[in-house]
């Protein structure tokens, strides 16, 4: 008999987040989440300042088979005029009635808190990772992005939930990218300090809090259309920041500046998930902080997770010059492999900025919708 709980205890919290381990034993490109930060996303996080979640179990006697999260992002609807209810931390057997169980529970919560549609997957929101992996299943997923087998696509739509939108993952293998377009770099930053006085820099990581507070305000301008978005609370992007300053490589990190004036960034991070994968369960202690500390520099690839620029700034080269500058940089040390993620399929300009450079659409994921 299947049942679904609410998640109430601490014990349950756990039980919560190591779900995933057994789903996916047995699966080569499976990466642990480290069990901390998703305990903290999903009850400490400034995320929980001005929304709600409710995680739920699935159970079958007494093994657990499955886990949802309901979410109601106050932010989010205020920002956009919306009543969307979300779920996300979805993982789930490959079982219909299972997975139908859980969206309800998901469904019932989120409507009884006012939502008219059910939207997701979101880990719990756009500012973190969200979407369901439609395509390229043949590798592990890069730093902070999700990852799903292909059935769960046929768990949603068997319930109803319709595309929103498709999220691109671009990457480049090898030194395989377009040297033509590395080789106009340095023209083009030319042009834009002649013509504009905009400068490509790294970012100064002895001045990181006042660099962080400037691309705080680039963050929440250079989204401001995209889908879904809504602007990150100073808490929230503080969080983030903090975070990422433990992995970030300032060579991998550049600004766009005008006159002192912060009008874009591109920051990619180093893809410490193939460390992770060696840290059992996700669990930094007692032996997972010493192999991720000491593997950080054997580290082969990166993912450009951040590029925006500010309205009024846009088709001046900006883009394709901190794009260039990181994959110049990729070749300077000879990695392996870079992934540029997430775009929207509908933003000509960034994707044709990334396929002029030699980046090959290889991974789609994908935000449902269902009206409730």
């Amino acid at each position: 008999m299947k049942k679904i709980v609410p998640v109430s205890s601490k014990k349950e919290l756990g039980a919560f987040v190591d779900f995933p381990h057994e789903l996916f034993k047995n699966d080569p490109y499976y990466v642990p989440e480290l069990f901390i930060a998703q305990r903290d996303i999903l009850t400490t996080h400034p995320f929980h300042l001005h929304s709600s979640l409710q995680c739920f179990l699935a159970y079958d006697g007494d093994q657990i088979v499955g886990r949802i999260c309901a979410i109601l992002n106050n932010n989010h609807n205020k920002f956009n005029h919306a009543k969307d209810g979300f779920f996300g931390f979805f993982d789930c057997i490959n079982d219909q009635e299972t997975a139908n169980l859980l969206f309800d529970a998901a469904t019932h919560w989120v409507k009884e808190k006012g939502a008219n549609k059910l939207v997701g997957p979101a880990n719990p929101s756009t500012n973190e990772t969200c979407g369901l992996l439609v395509k390229g299943f043949d590798s592990s997923p890069l730093i902070m992005m999700p990852y799903n087998p292909p059935y769960y696509a046929t768990l949603l739509e068997n319930y109803g939930l319709k595309k929103q939108v498709d999220l691109f993952a671009w990457g480049w293998k090898g030194q395989n990218y377009n040297d033509k377009s590395l080789q106009m770099l340095d023209r083009l930053q030319e042009r834009l300090k002649k013509n504009s006085g905009i400068v490509i820099r790294k970012i100064n990581m002895k001045n990181f809090k006042q660099e962080a507070a400037a691309l705080k305000e680039v963050y929440n301008s250079a989204w401001d259309k995209n889908m879904g978005f809504f602007p990150m609370t100073d808490a929230e992007f503080d969080y983030t920041a903090k975070d990422m300053k433990m992995i970030l490589d300032q060579d991998f990190a550049y600004l766009a500046e005008q006159d002192g004036k912060i009008v874009g960034f591109g920051v990619a991070l180093p893809d410490i998930n193939q460390i992770l994968k060696t840290i059992k369960k996700g669990r930094l202690l007692p032996t997972g902080i010493f192999k991720l500390l000491l593997n950080k520099k054997k580290i082969r690839g990166i993912r450009i997770l951040l590029l925006g620029v500010i309205e009024g700034y846009r088709k001046m080269g900006i883009e394709a010059c901190l794009y260039g500058s990181i994959i110049k940089e990729y070749r300077r040390k000879g990695l392996d492999y870079a992934e540029a993620s997430w775009t929207l399929e509908n933003n000509d300009m960034v994707n044709r900025a990334i396929e002029a450079i030699g980046g090959e659409q290889y991974k789609t994921y994908r935000i449902y919708e269902k009206n409730i």
